[in-house]
């Protein structure tokens, strides 16, 4: 039985949307660069929905070829939720990792093949304890080309 936090919502029963932008002051506490919508030239990025996204950033951290991450929301109706907002699974956004990579160091392929084996996309509106659509399973891509990665890391995990 799923609960209330577990059950998608429609637009128009969305939190109203948020007029102010949370905007980034600081760099990265890890890497030291600056976070951003877009990532700098040369480099691509790619949006992680898995679970809670404190937790799921780290896991990139450590990867070779990733130069930056970030965490928001994505996937939602609200314009600019706060954590909050999110939290009342009345705004549709799941919590999203950004990774911003460098594809001469890496591949996209090794990034998602990261993303499948580091949680389980099995669980539905949750990861472990953490319950809500907030934490569903996503990929957030950004050309076809990710479309397509995508949609084929997925066939080689026997997801559906």
């Amino acid at each position: 039985m799923l609960t209330k936090k577990q059950q998608s919502i429609t637009a128009t029963e969305a939190l109203p949307d948020r007029a102010t932008e949370i905007v980034p002051a600081e760099p990265h506490a890890i890497f030291g660069t600056l976070l951003a919508k877009a990532a700098p030239e040369g480099q691509a990025q790619i949006l992680f929905g898995m679970g809670c996204f404190w937790g799921a950033e780290r896991l990139f951290w450590q990867l070779e070829g990733v130069t930056s991450t970030s965490v928001g929301y994505s996937g939602g109706f609200t314009v600019n939720p706060t954590y909050q907002d999110v939290c009342t699974a009345q705004t549709g956004h799941a919590e999203v990792v950004q990774v911003v990579f460098d594809p001469s160091r890496t591949s996209l392929d090794a990034i998602l093949t990261e993303f499948w084996q580091r949680h389980d996309p099995t669980q539905g509106m949750r990861q472990g304890n953490d319950v809500g659509t907030q934490y569903r399973s996503a990929i957030y891509y950004f050309d076809e080309a990710q479309k397509e990665a995508a949609i084929a890391s997925v066939m080689l995990t026997g997801q559906r």
